[in-house]
């Protein structure tokens, strides 16, 4: 491609009449090279529809789509709930396609009835976890030019904040994530019938927008078509996990991050099969959820798996589980080793990414090593690369790099240069390959923590607790935990007037971050220092923090 080739010389019909995400996309010079050979799908295709609708007309309507709050939905029932949203949102709201819907909740039958809904509308989607606040979703916000907030009435307080400060976000409607239509736009729906007319949006027409976890400054927002979010059903979830329509899912990631939406919904939806969506998956939540409805498919963290073997050591069943699939950190030989050990089956590590959607190198159940990430899902391409971008030797830690149907699309951002390198998507993880081609994580190229599965950036948590009275100056930098991977720990320089002896200072701090930033965010050690390590230029030297 060459940046003299238009969108429309490449891309497919649009039916955005808001053209802001098209108009915003990379040069297409700076896009990667993308691999769609077996991934073909027609010109108009809306993935609310191939996710509701579509699948009552292949006779699912009658199964279980999703579970959560107590209750279960089938497929019809789902279609109906979606098509009166998308009506309220249409005729009530005022959306029009092409334009951004951000939607705030906890992982709740609601919220992807939301979001299937506002895609059946036409618009553009931008899920965001429960735990941000004002000025996180602001950033978001003012980013995206978002105009419409579909919020968990429950979440209403920094959303409210959000809009005052805003000057994009002009409506904000209020839903009852608890699934009693108790709401505005619960009420509103209620009203409207449940055959809805959905936008035919093009299959390269931007359907989702993900923000990345942990983004070190402004945060970046990855562009998703509709095409994309059938790709990794039809990729990742029909070939290595070979999912059938008697499948019952589980798992904790939030669906504001894309590996939650596709393990929690875009997956079983795409294959008739159901979802269970908990609130608080809490790893003794989750084994609960597992045993009542004996579920077949989850999605956590190694942390969480650890939890679960101890949980099986005390009686926990955990039977039904056929696919344990692990991504988020690195997963531990020693938890693989007992997993197989205690089940008689593999845990799928595996390799995700927002740019690149979801799983793109992964282990198979009849392919799998511990301490092994695995080899590259069907359609993907990896190698591992210097800093020239030359392949290095088997066996040789480099800059892992891949392509393949997926890639990456930052919305409006410079920093798409810095991703995508010669067509393909270099990532910002080391690996290595061995001879036989299978690959190895080794570590973030960056200073990124990565704590029970979120990414964390250290100066995100610097800035949040500079902003405290008693801090002088201050580094954070990951410390290796059993439990977690890692943790946040702050090396803190006291300004004049405190001291390090008062017992309530470590509190304050950690709540002071808990209020300023995401609370999972905050330093679970706090080490208070007489001076940072630093250069002759005077940058700190976080690695000696590390040792």
């Amino acid at each position: 491609m060459t940046g003299t080739t238009s969108f429309d010389d490449v891309l497919g019909p649009s039916a955005h009449v808001d053209t802001f995400t098209r108009d915003n996309l990379p040069p297409l010079d700076q896009w990667p090279d993308f691999l769609l050979d077996g991934f073909d799908y027609p010109d108009h295709i809306n993935v609310g529809v191939e996710l509701t609708d579509a699948m009552v007309e292949r006779g699912h309507g009658d199964r279980t789509a999703l579970i959560g709050n107590g209750r279960r939905r089938t497929y019809k029932e789902l279609a109906d709930w979606t098509n009166r949203l998308a009506n309220a949102m249409v005729h009530d709201m005022g959306v029009k396609p092409g334009n951004r819907i951000l939607i705030r909740s906890a992982n709740n039958p609601a919220l992807v009835a939301c979001w299937l809904a506002a895609m059946k509308a036409g618009a553009v989607v931008v899920n965001t976890m429960p735990l941000l606040r004002a000025g996180e979703l602001t950033q978001i916000v003012d980013k995206a030019e978002i105009q419409f907030a579909l919020c968990d009435t429950r979440l209403m307080d920094e959303m409210a904040t959000c809009a005052k400060q805003s000057r994009f976000l002009k409506s904000v409607v209020g839903f009852d994530g608890t699934s009693n239509h108790d709401a505005e736009l619960d009420r509103l729906a209620l009203e409207k019938p449940v055959q809805f007319d959905a936008v035919k949006t093009g299959r390269d027409d931007v359907a989702l927008l993900g923000f990345t976890s942990g983004t070190t400054g402004s945060p970046k927002a990855t562009m998703h078509f509709h095409r994309d979010l059938l790709i990794i059903a039809d990729g990742y979830a029909k070939e290595v996990l070979g999912v059938v329509p008697e499948d019952v899912f589980v798992g904790s990631p939030p669906l504001a991050f894309t590996f939650g939406l596709g393990g929690l919904a875009v997956f079983p939806l795409r294959f008739g099969a159901a979802a269970t969506l908990l609130e608080n998956a809490s790893p003794p939540n989750m084994i609960e959820i597992i045993e009542k409805y004996r579920a077949t498919v989850s999605f956590t963290a190694p942390t969480a798996y650890r939890v679960m073997l101890k949980a099986m050591d005390e009686g926990a069943d955990l039977s039904s589980l056929r696919a344990a699939v692990s991504a988020g950190e690195t997963l531990p030989a020693p938890v693989y080793e007992e997993w197989m050990e205690k089940t008689g089956k593999a845990m799928l590590d595996g390799i995700g990414a927002t740019e690149m959607l979801h799983i793109f190198i992964s282990n198979r159940f009849d392919d799998h090593r511990p301490a092994c990430t695995g080899k590259p899902v069907g359609g993907y391409e990896a190698k591992v690369v210097d800093d020239d971008g030359n392949e290095v030797p088997r066996g040789t830690i480099g800059k892992l790099a891949v392509r393949g149907p997926t890639g990456c699309r930052y919305l409006a951002d410079e920093r798409q240069k810095k991703y995508v390198w010669k067509g393909w998507n270099v990532t910002g993880d080391a690996f290595s390959m061995d001879e036989d081609g299978y690959l190895h994580f080794a570590a973030r190229n960056d200073d990124m923590i990565i704590s029970s599965g979120y990414n964390i950036a250290g100066p995100e948590v610097e800035a949040a607790l500079l902003s405290h009275a008693a801090v002088a100056e201050c580094a954070v930098v990951g410390k290796p935990d059993e439990d977690r991977g890692s943790i946040v720990e702050a090396h803190v320089v006291l300004a004049e007037g405190f001291d390090e002896d008062d017992e309530g200072l470590v509190k304050a701090l950690q709540d002071h971050v808990k209020a300023a930033i995401a609370p999972y965010k905050y330093p679970r050690s706090i080490v208070f220092t007489e001076a940072l390590p630093k250069t002759e230029t005077g940058k700190i030297q976080r690695f000696r923090l590390k040792a």
